[in-house]
């Protein structure tokens, strides 16, 4: 363990060193391999192990520069509010400008600075992540000394999921992106159709799924490293994705997710935990047979979670934050006519009894107890619970499995029944309705309901289109807007630099960038 906390060091002091040195002249402005990781530096496997754990945690900066859980997936639908007095206050209502879709005011107004939404913007540390990636996939096809023929093929398909997994999250992000798997860098070449980039994400995704191990023997690592469920979780959500801006291959993307589902709802590797204090406490610490992925973070292990980077931050209140004096009501709250949508109050679900307090409170006495488990500060230390970043979890599969079984229209049963392993966890009624349209506007709700603050949210309205609809969201836009990418985040113009094939999103362009 010494050994690999020395490589982990070792490794982020150079590319710290690097990050501030004299660049090359070409399109990320990336260094030679012997410069980037040092010829001499795999050597056995607890590199490669040290250099796994560096790409992830490199990752991480991203999601721990702002409140990018929230500002992504959740903010933009517009049914977050600021309660009246909480702290920063007005630093806080970019939480409303995000609602209005109003980007230029939430990245730059000097009102909203302490939210560093520009760091959204700028993607070049994604590019990081990738051309780690794409170094050690080069080193394993070289051969490192003591990694096994199995070490080899679990470690590259795991290095594949993380480099399809980067390409997904930008292409939610940005639309259309730089596709590189080259180690260098070399070229400067144009964004592409993100459709075009995420079936080559899928088909080499694909390829490795089997490859990987449904479990590891290691339960620590349950989650907080994707084995073959957290790759599965990532085939559906891509091919979904694809499903909407791809139209003229919807079923066969919806064919493809319902077959993946089965795969992993028939595993039997994964499973719902009882809606309990104790169990979902579980959960949310993370590593658990829920969990798919997940950015596992431990208060205990001396992970740094900035303030400000948890979704929770800003829907809980004391006891559920320390100290009492200035973590008396919740920042934030979620409107009222919105949670009565997703939970009728004459309908019973232990998600509504067990993940909320004074749910229809318009204010700060609203708590979003589903993150309010394992309260680790106390006194007058002012941290937030000490909870994993969930980013693909069981349940979610269910649901995607149980929407593309609706879409494919002639497949309700099975997708009602899917529908009912969630229901049936929740203890709500199962669902005993039509097909077609009022069973997907159902599935859509029960997403709603499941997955409240785990950034599915907003994407979930792009790629059904629902954000096109009032109906569905307090923020809708016209099907113009959409088209032009007003659902994308402005890409920071220093993306173009030393690159003459780059384009911004034309969107924010031509409306004041």
């Amino acid at each position: 363990m010494n050994n690999i906390s020395t490589k982990f060091i070792r490794i982020g002091l150079l590319v710290l060193a690097l990050t501030v040195s004299n660049s090359c002249k070409n399109y990320l402005t990336v260094e030679p391999i012997d410069r980037l990781t040092g010829n001499n530096f795999y050597l056995s496997k607890a590199d490669v192990e040290a250099n796994i754990a560096f790409i992830y945690s490199r990752f991480f900066e991203k999601i721990n520069e702002t409140w990018v859980m929230g500002a992504i997936g959740e903010a933009r639908s517009g049914e977050i509010k600021v309660s009246p007095g909480a702290n920063n206050e007005n630093a806080r209502r970019v939480v409303e400008a995000l609602g209005r879709n109003d980007m230029n005011s939430a990245i730059y107004s000097t009102q909203y600075e302490m939210y560093n939404l520009a760091q959204v913007t700028r993607w070049k540390k994604y590019y990081e992540v990738i051309q780690s990636v794409n170094i050690l996939l080069e080193k394993l096809e070289e051969g490192i000394p003591g990694v096994s023929e199995s070490d080899y093929v679990r470690y590259k398909a795991e290095a594949t999921f993380i480099r399809c997994f980067t390409y997904f999250w930008m292409v939610r992000l940005y639309g259309d992106v730089v596709y590189y798997t080259d180690t260098y860098f070399r070229e400067s070449l144009p964004r592409e159709n993100m459709v075009s980039v995420l079936n080559k994400c899928i088909a080499e995704l694909t390829v490795q799924k089997d490859l990987m191990p449904w479990a590891f023997d290691d339960i620590a690592q349950r989650g907080a490293r994707p084995a073959k469920g957290g790759l599965i979780a990532l085939l559906m959500h891509m091919n979904m994705w694809n499903a909407t801006f791809d139209f003229l291959n919807t079923r066969k993307y919806q064919e493809v997710t319902a077959s993946l589902g089965r795969e992993l709802i028939t595993s039997g590797y994964h499973k719902l935990y009882p809606l309990t204090d104790e169990s979902w406490a579980e959960v949310m610490k993370g590593r658990t047979e829920e969990s798919l992925f997940e950015f596992y973070r431990s208060i205990n292990y001396g992970d740094n979670v900035a303030a400000l980077a948890p979704f929770w931050d800003h829907f809980l209140r004391w006891p559920y934050k320390f100290p009492r004096f200035n973590n008396n009501m919740s920042h934030c709250y979620f409107t009222s006519t919105y949670m009565e949508t997703i939970y009728p109050e004459a309908e019973a679900d232990k998600r509504r009894d067990l993940w909320f307090e004074d749910i229809l409170s318009d204010n700060g006495q609203f708590v979003l107890r589903k993150y309010g488990t394992n309260v680790y500060a106390s006194g007058n230390e002012d941290k937030n619970p000490d909870i994993t970043f969930m980013i693909f979890r069981y349940a979610d599969a269910i649901l995607l499995h149980a929407e593309a079984l609706a879409e494919l229209g002639n497949r309700d049963d099975e997708a009602k029944a899917s529908l009912n392993l969630i229901r049936n966890r929740a203890g709500a009624n199962p669902y005993d309705g039509g097909g077609g349209a009022e069973l997907k506007d159902f599935i859509y709700l029960e997403r709603c309901r499941e997955l409240i603050g785990e950034s599915h949210r907003y994407f979930d309205l792009i790629r059904t289109k629902r954000i096109l609809s009032a109906q569905w969201t307090n923020a809708p836009m016209n099907l113009d807007q959409f088209n032009r990418g007003a659902w994308t985040w402005p890409i920071d113009p220093a993306a173009r630099n030393n690159n003459p094939n780059m384009t911004l999103n034309e969107y924010w362009i031509s409306t004041g960038w």
